[in-house]
This record gives C-alpha cells, sequence and structure tokens, in this order.
C-alpha cells in the first residue's frame, strides 16, 4: 500500500455525518468541511442518520436541531448509547449562520469540528491522531468469564447454580430468553447479567415494564411515533424498541400485555421491524429480546389471555427463578451481603448477625422473596445504629400468609 492510500483511508477515519432536511444548510456544512479535507456524508433526518451510523466509521455526527421526524434531544441520547465513543454536535440551522446549541453537544470546544464551524484557521486534525481514534464496537470474549455466580448475584444453592448455567449457555446467542419466577427474585438482574456478559454488552440495555405503562401509550412508548400521530405527540419520537438497537430489550411483566398489543410485538419479533405510530416507513431493527413474567403463561394460553403463537415465540429458552423459601442455603449469604453493602454505603464499621437471627431469616417464607429480605436487612441496619451485631428485635418480619393469586400460579 502506497503512502498516498495510507493517508487516504486516515482521513476518512475523520468523516462526519451531517443530518438534516434543510438542503441549504447540508451544503454549508458539507463545503465546509469538505474544504478542510474533512469526508462528510449526509442524512435527510434522524432515523436516516441513525441507520448511516451503524454502517459506517464516522468520528463525528453534526445534526441539525430542528429534525423532521425525531425530537434531537432523545436522538442524541440514542446516538451516544450506542456510539459511546462518537463525538455529537447540535447546530440551530435557522437564523443568518449556523450556531451551535451548547446544551446538546457533546463535542468538546478544544475540538477541530467546533472550531471549523465557528471559522477557525486552525490546521486539520493530524493523520497519526486520527489513526489511534478509538473503537466504537468492543465484543467481549464470553468464553473468558470466571466459572461461578453470574455478576450482580448471590446464591450457592443448586437452584442458583442451574440459573447461572442456564444464562451462560444462552449468553453467546441471540436466542429469546424467557425469565420465570415470583416478584423479587431476580429476574432482572439475570437480565442484565446476560446482556452483561454477551457480546451486546456495549449497546443499550432498555427495560419496558409492561404493567407500568398505560395501555393507550404502549405502542407509542414501544414501537415510536412522528409528529402529530395523535393529540399531545408534537415532537417525534423513537420507540424504547428502536432505542435497543445493537443491544438487549428486557419486556418485563410480558404477561400483562393487551391482545393487541401482543399481535403487533409478534411481528417485530418475527420480522425485526418497527412502524412508528402515524408514518409508513418501517425499521430493520437488531435487537436481543429477553422476556420476564411472574405469572404462568401457559395457564393465561390456556384461558384465553395471552396468544399462544406469541408465548412459543418467547419462550424458547426458558429459565425459571425459584422462590426464596425453596433455596434457604441462600438467604444467610444474601443477607451478609447486604449488609455489607449498606455498611459499605454509610462509612462505618462492618456488622454482623447473631446466629439466632440467621436461624429466623431461614425459617421465614419470604414472600416477597429477596426484595422483601433486602429491605428487612435495611430496617435492622437502620435501627442497629451503632451497634455491631444485629438482634432479633432489629427484625419485624410479616407472619404468614396466603400466597398471592400470581405465586400460586408458580404453584407455591
Amino acid at each position: 500500500m502506497s503512502p498516498a492510500e495510507v493517508g487516504v483511508t486516515k482521513v476518512e477515519r475523520a468523516a462526519v455525518m451531517v443530518a438534516s432536511a434543510n438542503a441549504d444548510f447540508r451544503n454549508l456544512i458539507l463545503k465546509t468541511l469538505e474544504s478542510r479535507s474533512w469526508i462528510a456524508e449526509e442524512a435527510l433526518g434522524g432515523a436516516e442518520a441513525l441507520a448511516k451510523l451503524d454502517a459506517s466509521a464516522c468520528r463525528a455526527l453534526l445534526l441539525d436541531r430542528w429534525l423532521p421526524d425525531l425530537d434531537v434531544q432523545e436522538l442524541v441520547s440514542i446516538v451516544k448509547a450506542r456510539h459511546p465513543h462518537l463525538e455529537v454536535l447540535v447546530v440551530d440551522s435557522e437564523g443568518k449562520e449556523p450556531r451551535i446549541v451548547e446544551d446538546l453537544s457533546s463535542y468538546h470546544q478544544e475540538c477541530e469540528l467546533f472550531h471549523i464551524l465557528q471559522n477557525s484557521r486552525e490546521p486539520r486534525l493530524p493523520a497519526d491522531k486520527l489513526a489511534a481514534a478509538p473503537v466504537p464496537f468492543r465484543a467481549r470474549l464470553v468464553g473468558s468469564q470466571p466459572e461461578g455466580s453470574l455478576p450482580g448475584m448471590i446464591g450457592v444453592s443448586e437452584a442458583m447454580k442451574q440459573v447461572y448455567r442456564l444464562a451462560r449457555l444462552v449468553v453467546p446467542r441471540d436466542t429469546t430468553v424467557l425469565l420465570m419466577g415470583e416478584t423479587g427474585t431476580g429476574k432482572e438482574l439475570v437480565a442484565q447479567a446476560i446482556h452483561q456478559l454477551s457480546p451486546r454488552s456495549d449497546h443499550p440495555f432498555v427495560i419496558v415494564n409492561c404493567a407500568a405503562i398505560p395501555e393507550t401509550l404502549l405502542e407509542s412508548e414501544l414501537f415510536g411515533h412522528t409528529r402529530g400521530a395523535f393529540t399531545g405527540a408534537f415532537q417525534s419520537r423513537l420507540g424504547r424498541i428502536h432505542a435497543a438497537h445493537g443491544g438487549t430489550l428486557l419486556l418485563d411483566e410480558v404477561g400483562d400485555l393487551p391482545l393487541n398489543m401482543q399481535a403487533k410485538l409478534l411481528r417485530f419479533l418475527q420480522e425485526g421491524e418497527v412502524q412508528r405510530l402515524g408514518s409508513a416507513d418501517v425499521f430493520r431493527v437488531d435487537v436481543r429480546v429477553i422476556a420476564a413474567t411472574n405469572a404462568d403463561l401457559s395457564r393465561r394460553v390456556a384461558d384465553g389471555q395471552f396468544r399462544e403463537d406469541l408465548y412459543y415465540r418467547i419462550s424458547v429458552f426458558p429459565i425459571e427463578l425459584l422462590p426464596l423459601r425453596d433455596h434457604p442455603q441462600d438467604i444467610r449469604p444474601l443477607a451478609i451481603h447486604f449488609l455489607e453493602t449498606f455498611c459499605r454505603e454509610a462509612r462505618v464499621p462492618p456488622k454482623s448477625v447473631s446466629p439466632k437471627v440467621v436461624r429466623m431469616l431461614e425459617n421465614h417464607p419470604w414472600y416477597g422473596n429477596v426484595r422483601e429480605l433486602h429491605h428487612v436487612i435495611e430496617r435492622a441496619f437502620i435501627l442497629a445504629e451503632k451497634e455491631p451485631l444485629l438482634l432479633p428485635e432489629y427484625f419485624s418480619l410479616q407472619p404468614p400468609r396466603q400466597l398471592s393469586q400470581r405465586n400460586l400460579e408458580f404453584g407455591a
């Protein structure tokens, strides 16, 4: 390869994406950049810019504040999540001269692109600096992860070891995972660990709580909408699915999805495409889906509350997390872990629990599972004040009660 060819390759690493619906603005910026030997690409809107960024090696993104399809602030957040090393500069194209919008920009003022747009005469970025630019995506080798528990999880029982084993088996694949278990068993932690250990770890991890979003807003939250698609839609927005592009989407409480949304979700899972409300445009997205539920989906299918085809689509690789009362040997290490965390956060000397407290905790049914144990230890830690030992009187355990209908569905 000749020296000239090497130089061209390095200059191309400095490519800039210019996104604006304003043709005059685009032309002005493109001419300015090209006159300084910068390679420039253009996009007519935010969605097109996202698609091109995923397929290019741009060093910077220059956005017109007034995009026709997406809210620029949300777009900046998505771009920074997908491409953390990409510099983003937002410019207001209205007015006599383009003006940099400081509060939405991430480009440092000492960088050359900033100076070029401010009519600076500083020299072009040196080629050796361009060659040393960081690579936006860094894949992680799952096989190099140490054996044992998943990141962020505590447990030594056979039940938890089975969860760890299944999760690590599915980590390197894009297979859809269904996490099943009562509320508070740690389904979200397992989903986060799968994402963290996977090759998608440098891309977004997006959580959608299907039970917490009103049905009237759920489609817009998942798939996005265009400006004017419905009353109050003053700005176009990307949905949560699109925001997870390249990463992992956790559909929490998927069993609570309304039937009409189940059909739309099934189409996305089958085709890998999303269509925003109010738009005829279809966008392809690359998302790994993890679903979680505290309901017995097979029973809901039998009752006509959940689509059978969607059930089989999301339950390709099921992982069940047993309630804490079914693996009491994990109660002590969990309690010690929570107590150590509280001491560290409060910057106080380490505390311990008495043997009587350990027996009391191990005999409690823990209907709220690990989440309930966490709250109980936190309350006891506060009540103990400066005492180094947590005694039984610091604990207020709820008496045995009937299990909720959700827990009964899991045969508790």
